[in-house]
This record gives structure tokens, sequence and C-alpha cells, in this order.
């Protein structure tokens, strides 16, 4: 498979201007303007059911250069050998982590320890995978960049630390915290026993979230602004699809797009709606013949993300599993009162059907320590989509208000690929001002999705902790930040499904 290794990247403040459009209730049902581009935190804490706090932090996390996103050119027989020596890389890396949460007393007692029995392991058994990576590549006549071979080494990081370049000013793109020091992330300590913490450590498992992670909405300054100005030959109406809530609870943590043929691949457990048959062993064939949640049959194309939990110390039924608690994802599954998919058109261009079995992963798992460029969360409020959209914080809803997240996928084909070795370069974001595709790719349907759950009001208390945290599943270096927030898609239809979308999308009509 032929890979086009274009990739766009957005200064952070750019994409969180550009990258939320307006969104607003109105007549009866949801108009929605496009997002365009890709929008975007050890301390301690005292766990008590609900509650979760933060005070200064050391070593919060362990950060790793990411290799699946260098991987730009992987031949399709070397790819599920390289997926899975990637899920092993992510598997150390859990390892370590949790080493790390769990022996802060060594670390005090040894200034050195983290480096000798922590970091420098994990670089050793990184060494070893990437070096099947090469020969995975290598054996069936594929170039290895010898670079990536250098992407060994990791490092410790604060919670107050992104490799987006040092300290986060409590400032993104227009969102404001007081304009203070941000102060996020916590110090892991402890073994969760019984939904409880044990040590001075809260959040998910000892992870996340701390206090700083959330931000009332109504004290953020407007951030939205409007979208790209419509051409002559725009593509103006749009296609909902009905597929439900998950309310059947489909759920698993793995992840068949990154990770083929790996059980619990994602290291969080997704929300499945549309295809009924997703999982880490899934393939075209299975897919086609899965099922559908959807109201359209022939809509069996998969819809996940993660679950977001409420911090009420409620165990979950996965609290012992991978995924779940293994993983330090505890808490209550909340599931969405409403999912709202619909896909919309270009401001510039008339669209391309989507291919059969097309993969887009929008938002990026691992900001927190990649940095944002990849980052595309938006977290707002019903009542304030069309004024304010978060990316780095959870947003505390006033009363009668909603938690509100919104996706707005790539909405430009390169006219070739259905995946790339990255899982990116195949995709494309229009350009925030113009609405205009990259050269070489095509406008193809926007896949827009807007999920809204009942959650508890957080307050954040006099002493620093937050009383009704909630927080998104994630990888546990992660530290549970909202910025990790992300989407999973893969196109299936049937009965000429795709080219009706297109169609309706074209002639400017609102089809169901």
């Amino acid at each position: 498979m032929g890979r086009n290794i274009r990739k766009r990247r957005t200064p952070l403040a750019t994409k969180v201007l550009a990258g939320a459009a307006a969104l607003a209730l109105g007549g009866g049902g949801l108009v929605w303007a496009n997002f365009y581009a890709s929008a975007h935190e050890s301390n301690n804490q005292s766990w008590g059911g609900n509650q979760t706090k933060a005070a200064t932090a050391q070593v919060a996390t362990i950060s790793c250069p990411d290799v699946g996103q260098r991987l730009t050119n992987v031949p399709w027989r070397a790819r599920q050998g390289v997926a899975t020596e990637l899920a092993n890389l992510d598997k150390q890396i859990t390892e370590a982590y949790n080493r790390l949460a769990s022996t802060r007393q060594a670390q005090t007692n040894d200034p050195s320890f983290v480096q000798n029995a922590i970091v420098g392991p994990l670089k050793d058994k990184r060494t070893a995978t990437i070096d099947r990576i090469r020969i995975d590549i290598q054996r069936v006549g594929g170039a290895f960049n010898n670079a990536l071979s250098q992407l060994s080494a990791c490092t410790t990081q604060s919670a107050n630390q992104t490799n987006a370049g040092g300290q986060n000013n409590g400032q993104t793109g227009g969102q404001q915290n007081n304009g203070g020091q941000q102060q996020g992330g916590q110090q892991q300590g402890g073994q969760q026993q019984g939904g409880q913490q044990q040590g001075n450590n809260g959040g998910q498992g000892g992870d996340g979230p701390a206090a700083a992670d959330f931000v009332d909405i109504t004290k953020v300054a407007p951030n939205v602004q409007g979208r790209p100005a419509q051409l002559q030959n725009a593509s103006t109406g749009t296609f909902t699809t009905r597929c439900g809530v998950n309310a059947n609870q489909n759920h698993n943590s793995d992840n068949v797009i990154v990770a083929p043929g790996v059980t619990n691949g994602a290291h969080h457990v997704h929300d499945y709606v549309g295809n009924q048959k997703v999982n880490a062993f899934s393939s075209n064939q299975t897919f086609l013949q899965g099922g559908t949640s959807c109201q359209n049959r022939n809509d069996l194309s998969a819809y996940y993300w993660p679950v977001i939990r409420e911090q009420d110390g409620t165990q979950e039924q996965d609290a012992n599993a991978d995924g779940g608690g293994k993983d330090l994802n505890v808490g209550k599954i909340l599931v969405a009162q409403q999912a709202q998919i619909k896909y919309v058109g270009s401001p510039a261009s008339k669209v391309v059907a989507m291919p059969q079995f097309l993969r887009i992963i929008t938002g990026d798992a691992k900001a927190f320590v990649n940095g944002p460029a990849n980052a595309n969360a938006h977290w707002s409020c019903t009542g304030f989509e069309n004024k304010v959209q978060l990316t780095d914080k959870y947003p505390i809803c006033p009363q009668g208000s909603q938690v509100v997240r919104s996706f707005a996928f790539q909405s430009c084909w390169d006219g070739q690929n259905i995946d790339s070795a990255n899982h990116r370069t195949h995709v494309a974001f229009a350009d925030p001002a113009s609405g205009v595709c990259p050269n070489g790719f095509k406008a193809i349907p926007q896949l827009t999705m807007r999920l809204v759950y009942n959650v508890p009001q957080p307050v954040v208390q006099a002493d620093g902790t937050v009383k009704n945290a909630y927080a998104v599943d994630g990888f546990p270096e992660e530290l549970h930040k909202p910025i990790t927030d992300h989407d999973d898609f893969i196109s299936v239809t049937t009965g000429g499904l795709a080219n009706r979308i297109a169609n309706c999308v074209n002639s400017g009509r609102n089809c169901a």
C-alpha cells in the first residue's frame, strides 16, 4: 500500500481558535457548523471516593517518543508484525508507569531509583522492540528509517510539563484559567483497594484527574470563531445517521485500527455504536457481517470513543479487568444521553464518497506526552457550544447544563489509501481559513459527532479537592488529561449508502 507522508501541523493556539465552530440547538434539532481544523498538563492527591486533590508535584509520569507516529512507510505484509510490536511498546510504558506509581517510597530514599530501576530498563526493552520493528520491515523488502532507533530513551515528566514545549501557563488559544500557573496532574502512589486509594493519592486509581484539569465554563472567555465563507461550489447538505448511545454496553479495550490482533491494545475502554462486531480480531469481512445499532441497516460503520467515568468511588464491573482497573481506569462508566452523528459538506467544493473500509482517527490518546500537534479534543456544555470549546480542561457546567464532547474528523482524503502506517497521513484537515483541502487531497463528507452526558457538577473546594470529578479513559501515563480525548471511525456501508451520503451533501439537502 502506498503511503502519503504529508502531515498538517498547526500551532495549538491557531487550532483552538480555528478548530471550534459554532454549535447551536434550535428548531427542535441540532444545527451544526463545521469544525475545519484540529484543536487543542506530580501532584499529591487524596482519594476520598469522589474527591481528588492537587498539590505540588515532582515526577508525575513517563514520557516516551511515540514510534508509531513516526512510521510513515510500512509494507502491507509487515503491518501485523509492526502493529504487535507497537502494542508491546505501549505495554512496556504501562508497566513502567505502574512501577513508577507503586515505588514512591523507594524514590524518596534513592534519587537515582527512577533512572536505574525504571527508565533505564525501559530503554533496553524499547531498543529490542524497535529493532524487531526494523526486522519486520526489512524482511519484506521495506526501508527502515534508522533514526527510529534513537527513540528508545524515555524521560520523566512533571505534571505541568508537556512535550509541546515547556510549561502550560493556564491559557490555550483563548482558554484562560485566571492567567495563573498550571498545576495539573498529580503524584501517583499506593495501590487501589476496594474502590479506595491507599496513600496520599487520588483521582482515577491515583493518576488523575486533578483540580487544575477543571474549569468553570462560565468564567472562560469566548473562543469560538465562525467557519469559512462558502464558495460557489460548496457542498452544503448534511446526512444524519442514528445509531444509539451504546445503551447495551458494547465495550472492549481493543483498537483494531492501531493494534489489530492485540487484546487490550488501547489500554482503555471504548463505547461502540454502529457495527456490533468490532474487536482486535475483526477484519473487513467480519465488519460486513457484524450487524449494526444504526437505524439505517446499510450503515455498518464502526463509531467508537473512550468512555468517561464518574469519580464517585463506585467500582465498575471492569474494576479488575484489562482496560479498566488494571489500567487505572476506575469509576462508574457514564453512558451518553445523546450521540449525534452527522456528515457535513465542504465550504469550498463538492465531496467524493468515502471509500469502503476507510479508517480515520481524530485526536491523540497520547497528547499529554506527545504534545498537542494531533490533539482534537472539544469539551463544552449545552448552552455554551457556540461560545466556548475547551481542549485541555474539563468543563464545570452550570446547573441545568450538560457536558458535551464534540469531534470533527479530517475531511480530506488522499484519494488512494484507506489507511496509512501511522493512521494519519492518508487523511488531512482542510485549511481552517478557507476550507480548502491540501494539494493532492479530495474533500469527503466530514464526520462530526456530538456526545452529551449527565454529569454531576464537579466542585473545586477550598482545600483543593474536586468533588464529583469525572475523566475520560486513557493510557495510564497520560494521567486522564482532557486533551487526550479522541474518536475512531471505520467506514463500512452497503446498498450504495456511501454514494447517497455524498450526493445528499453535494445537493444541499438535509437527509437522515
